[in-house]
C-alpha cells in the first residue's frame, strides 16, 4: 500500500478551476504511514469573497489581505510537494487547481493520486452521503471542517480507517486497485491579460453607471474582462 504521500486541500472562491481562485491551501506530509510535516498558507485571490464562501469557511478578506498571490506562493508549494503522490478526497478537483495556477505560471505540475472518494463511494454505498464530514463522522474522526490543513488532517487519517477496511479486498484488482497512485489528468490552458480595449471599455463602463467594484481592472485576463463587460452591459445597457 502506498504509505509515503502528501495530502492536499485547497480552499476556493469557487468550484471551476477556469474561473475561481484558491484562497488557502494545506498540506500534511505522511512518510511511511506517519505524519512528518504541515504547510498552511492563506492565498490572496485578488478580489472580495462572498458572503456564502465567508459563511462556508469562517475565512475573511482581512484574512487574505497581506496574503500573496498564488503565483508567489507556488514555488514554496511545489517545493514542499516534491515528486510526491497526492491524496485528496475529491483530488483532482485540488490538483486541478493548482495546475491551472501552475501553467499560468509557465511552471510544469504532473503528479499521480489517490482519491479516498473514489474508494468510499465504492465501498461504503449504504452511507447517505460520502462527504469529508459524513465520512469522518462514521469513523469517529476530529474534524475542523472548510479549512484546507484540518480537511487534510482528516483526509489523511481517513485514508487510514479505509485501508483498514478495504484495502486488502481492493488489492485483488491489481494494477486497477483504487489504493494505488494513478496519474492526475487535467488540461489547463494559459490565462492571458487583458487587452487595451478591454481595459479601456471596462473603464468607461464603471465610470459611466457609477460602479463600485471588488476587483482590480488590471489584474483580469481577458476571458474575465469580457465575462465583466458582458455582465455590466446586460444589467445596465451602454
Amino acid at each position: 500500500m502506498t504509505d509515503s504521500y502528501v495530502c492536499i486541500d485547497l480552499e476556493t472562491t469557487g468550484l471551476d478551476p477556469k474561473r475561481d481562485k484558491i484562497i488557502e491551501i494545506g498540506a500534511v506530509r505522511v512518510e511511511r504511514g506517519e505524519m512528518t510535516e504541515e504547510w498552511k498558507t492563506f492565498v490572496n485571490p485578488g478580489q472580495r469573497l462572498s458572503e456564502r464562501i465567508v459563511e462556508l469557511t469562517g475565512i475573511h478578506d482581512g484574512d487574505l489581505s497581506e496574503a500573496k498571490p498564488i503565483g508567489e506562493i507556488l514555488p514554496e508549494l511545489l517545493a514542499f510537494l516534491g515528486e510526491d503522490v497526492l491524496l485528496g478526497h475529491s483530488v483532482l478537483f485540488d490538483f486541478s487547481f493548482l495546475k491551472k495556477a501552475a501553467v499560468n505560471e509557465k511552471l510544469s505540475f504532473e503528479r499521480q493520486g489517490i482519491d479516498t472518494l473514489k474508494i468510499a463511494r465504492k465501498y461504503l454505498k449504504d452511507l447517505e452521503s460520502r462527504s469529508l464530514g459524513a465520512l469522518c463522522k462514521h469513523y469517529g474522526i476530529s474534524h475542523s471542517a472548510h479549512r484546507a490543513l484540518g480537511d487534510a488532517r482528516a483526509t489523511t487519517a481517513l485514508y487510514g480507517k479505509l485501508a483498514e477496511e478495504f484495502y486488502e479486498r481492493e488489492e485483488a484488482e491489481g494494477e486497477k486497485s483504487l489504493f494505488r497512485p494513478k496519474q492526475l489528468i487535467y488540461q489547463a490552458k494559459r490565462d492571458t491579460p487583458l487587452t487595451i480595449a478591454q481595459k479601456e471599455q471596462l473603464y468607461k463602463l464603471l465610470d459611466r453607471h457609477k460602479l463600485i467594484v471588488d476587483y482590480k481592472v488590471e489584474n483580469l485576463t481577458r476571458s474575465e474582462a469580457s465575462r465583466k463587460i458582458d455582465q455590466i452591459l446586460a444589467a445596465y445597457g451602454r
